[in-house]
């Protein structure tokens, strides 16, 4: 084999070898999404309570 036949050979093999070390290579990145949900959750019933102690108010101000 000539050297530019394996030049032309080698830079597609080292991508696909890097992309497929690359993908596994965040194994964080799921348990960032996690706590991010955590988070909007967590938010979420914050608001749910204000929207509920602010519907008491405005009630026992129609009264």
């Amino acid at each position: 084999m000539e050297w530019s036949t394996l030049l032309v050979l080698v830079c597609p093999v080292m991508m696909i070898v890097m992309m497929f070390t690359m993908k596994g290579g965040h194994p964080h990145s799921s348990h960032n999404h996690r706590v991010a949900a955590d988070s909007l959750q967590d938010q979420l019933v914050d608001v749910k309570a204000d929207n509920e102690r602010i519907s008491k108010e405005l009630q026992s101000l129609k009264k």
